[in-house]
């Protein structure tokens, strides 16, 4: 037995980890890129950044948009905060010629971080979803049925959720033992990359995360389309053609975000063969990209948010002396 296989075998036998680190090997094909990729995902982070916290402290400030949809939307925006975050950092140290060393312990908690606020996001535009199917096809029943404890329990009950979630996956992964190697194909650590490095079967922890992503992603996608399916025939039986723009107009900025959100998912994880090169774009995009557009939907498509937005930023700028 060649040395390189006995030791795998050894540290499988007794069952333990001697890998202290990992070793990003970035994006792929983008060798004498990296200056300008810096810039890039450094302006979208701060984008996302800057963004999201904007439609939060607008949501915060302005008592007219403190109802369900706007309180779900502030939620969204603390999560596209918080998610870029998880990733984006490593990623733009190493552009700069930053060591792509990553340790055991912060490869374990960029993939719980990563697919706990995954999950929760899923299953916080599965509630959004609800919302508006509330909204428009029970319209009279809609501040009893989505009230303040109702919507405080669905918001506990998404960041719960995707708490379980990522700490099974997270679990399971990393008690596995890892001997080498240690290069992670990717720009972070991520668990189909990560499950080829381990030295021991990976059945177990490969069919309880293909299960628990892909039937987390497909029940809450059912979800959505059902409620979206009911809201589009509701807002066909509206006579006023008025009626019905406004009604098309409060959920599409929701479907937008919702199709960039598990049009990556599906690349990455449902297809039957791995494409290195697709998956760093397409991981790219939904970690950097989706979060810094997320503000842009719901500002750009949304007339109270507009308004509401407006004041915000007169009410900062008056202070300096400047009128709009």
């Amino acid at each position: 037995m060649p040395l390189f296989h006995f030791s795998r075998a050894a540290c499988a036998m007794r069952n333990d980890t001697s890998v202290t680190e990992f070793i990003l090997l970035g994006i792929s094909n983008s060798e004498g890129l990296e200056s300008m990729l810096f810039i890039l995902f450094l302006v979208f982070y701060v984008f996302a950044l800057l963004g999201n916290l904007l439609i939060f402290l607008t949501i915060l400030a302005s008592p007219n948009l403190h109802t369900p949809m706007y309180f779900f939307l502030g939620n969204l925006a603390v999560f596209d905060i918080f998610f870029p975050s998880v990733n984006s950092l490593k990623m733009m140290d190493y552009l700069v010629g930053q060591s792509r060393t990553i340790s055991y312990q912060g490869c374990a908690s960029q993939i719980f971080f990563y697919h706990t606020l995954g999950c929760t996001e899923c299953f916080l535009y599965t509630v959004m979803a609800y919302d508006r199917f509330v909204a428009i096809c029970h319209p009279m029943r809609y501040t009893i049925i989505m009230n303040h404890r109702v919507c405080t329990g669905l918001t506990v009950g998404t960041w719960v959720g995707g708490f379980v979630h990522g700490s099974i996956l997270t679990f399971l992964i990393f008690k596995l033992p890892y001997c080498g190697p240690t290069e992670v194909d990717s720009f972070f650590c991520d668990i189909p990359i990560v499950l080829s490095l381990a030295c021991a079967d990976t059945s177990l922890a490969q069919t309880v995360s293909f299960t628990n992503v892909g039937v987390v992603a497909l029940t809450c996608f059912l979800l959505v389309l059902t409620s979206y399916t009911r809201i589009v025939i509701s807002i066909l039986k509206i006579r006023s053609s008025e009626g019905r723009r406004r009604a098309f107009s409060t959920c599409s900025a929701h479907f937008t975000s919702i199709l960039l959100f598990y049009g990556p998912v599906i690349l990455v994880y449902l297809r039957p063969a791995s494409s290195p090169w697709l998956d760093s774009v397409v991981q790219v995009f939904n970690n950097i990209v989706t979060p810094s557009l997320n503000p842009l939907i719901y500002s750009l498509r949304n007339h109270e948010v507009k308004s509401a937005l407006r004041k915000v930023l007169n009410q900062a700028i008056q202070p300096l002396g400047y009128k709009e």
